[in-house]
């Protein structure tokens, strides 16, 4: 069984990325969630980094404010994909910090970058990547995905009158 690993640097950031946490296990996807803090806790960002893989994470989702190293300190140290999630916090310059932070990462050093506090999407995509691998979790994205589109449908619906 596939496992997420959601990380972030402060417990401030889990308003934001429960809705991670929250869509993993909608689709039945082990997760485990930690704080750590690129610049509070480099030793314990580096252990998890490097060893994330062997521990039996198949994707790491890191969301981080203002200066938002982590997803790309991950992203330098670890063999998996890394999804980074920009934070709006207190110390941030409307978001725009953490966003070009997570979102310029140099060539080799890859971090799919979701939108400002776009937990959820980057759990969708958490799911997919897993599930280009794992029938079961591709069939339960399959009809996450048809709920959305019945979703758009009844709204037409009620909106026409029809």
């Amino acid at each position: 069984m596939s496992k997420v690993a959601v990380v972030m640097g402060s417990t401030s950031d889990m308003p934001v990325m429960q809705e991670a946490i929250d869509i993993l296990k909608g689709f039945d996807i082990d997760v485990d969630v930690d704080i750590v803090s690129a610049h509070r806790t480099p030793e314990k960002l580096f252990d998890f980094s490097k060893n994330a893989h062997i521990n039996g994470y198949s994707v790491i989702i890191a969301g981080a404010g203002g200066a938002a190293h982590l997803p790309g300190m991950v992203a330098s140290m670890s063999p998996l994909p890394v999804i980074g999630v920009p934070v709006k916090s207190s110390n941030s310059i409307d978001g725009w910090d953490s966003i070009l932070s997570i979102l310029q990462m140099p060539g080799g050093v890859p971090v799919a970058t979701v939108a400002l506090n776009g937990a959820k999407n980057a759990g969708i995509l958490a799911a997919q990547i897993i599930g280009s691998a794992d029938k079961c979790v591709l069939d339960k994205i399959i009809l996450y995905k048809k709920g959305l589109k019945q979703k758009v449908i009844d709204g037409a619906k009620e909106v026409n009158g029809k």
